[in-house]
């Protein structure tokens, strides 16, 4: 169950219950810098049939200078249900410095891993030297080494942006992943197919494109292999709401319970 929690990160101002407008006329897919126009924040709820597993808080930071670019600030929080006996007490922090290249597309910098619990600061590591063409990393078990890049590169939670800008645009798309000691990939199919959904996060129900996907040599802490689904609100930021992962006998689902948007 632990495992799980942290394989379903890799998929995504009023409190709970915001109203959004909604109708099935289709909106286009967002370019990368509409989606920086507005200050987001996300809870999402982990489930396992009748487990609750966790909580999945995301949002953007700050933009931050590193190496002398600005980059933009990806902060997750993974909170376990301490409460199941099957997960314990678990607090990790992800971050990602990141910024949009040339085609528009998001490409990390630096990610690492704060396990907050353990008081283990930078517990996993990548940081791309686009001037070397190389990655270097660190992992749990200590181990560090180099990888050749492989652009666009990106790594830890970066799909959370990556996969908005394809939703529902009928475009298939493919992540580049540096991740446990290697490199993965993650292919997305995009139509343009709209349904109705209904979310704790909003008052009314909301229309959302779905997107399959499939893992391909992507395996670890922070990954999961195999085929999934995930949806996107139908609107100008499409908003992530829901993920489904296959394990064992049934679905894992990662929901959206609440969502806060303002301007910047």
């Amino acid at each position: 169950m632990r495992f799980l929690l942290f394989s379903l990160l890799f998929l995504l101002v009023i409190a709970s219950n915001a109203s959004i407008a909604q109708d099935t006329t289709f909106v286009p897919a967002p370019e990368l810098s509409q989606l920086f126009s507005v200050k987001e924040t996300f809870t999402y709820e982990v489930t396992y049939g009748p487990f609750k597993l966790g909580w999945v808080d995301v949002m953007l930071l700050p933009d931050t200078l590193y190496k002398g670019k600005i980059h933009k600030h990806l902060h997750t929080i993974i909170r376990s249900n301490s409460k199941n006996p099957f997960i314990g007490k678990e607090i990790d922090h992800y971050h990602s410095l990141f910024y949009e290249n040339e085609d528009g597309i998001p490409v990390t910098s630096k990610y690492w891993k704060d396990n907050m619990d353990e008081n283990e600061l930078e517990e996993i590591m990548y940081e791309f030297d686009r001037e070397n063409g190389l990655v270097y990393y660190k992992e749990e078990d200590n181990t560090r080494d180099t990888l050749d890049i492989e652009e666009p590169a990106t790594a830890g939670h970066i799909i959370y942006y990556f996969s908005r800008i394809f939703a529902g645009s009928d475009l298939d798309s493919r992540l580049i992943v540096f991740i446990s000691k290697d490199v993965g990939y993650i292919n997305f199919e995009n139509p343009t197919g709209i349904e109705k959904r209904n979310y704790r996060a909003f008052d009314e129900p909301v229309y959302a494109h779905i997107t399959y996907g499939e893992t391909e040599d992507l395996a670890g802490p922070f990954g999961f292999s195999g085929k999934f689904r995930a949806w996107f609100m139908n609107d100008d930021l499409r908003v992530p709401l829901e993920a489904r992962v296959k394990v064992f006998l049934g679905n894992a689902i990662i929901k959206l319970i609440e969502y806060k948007r303002e301007p910047i």
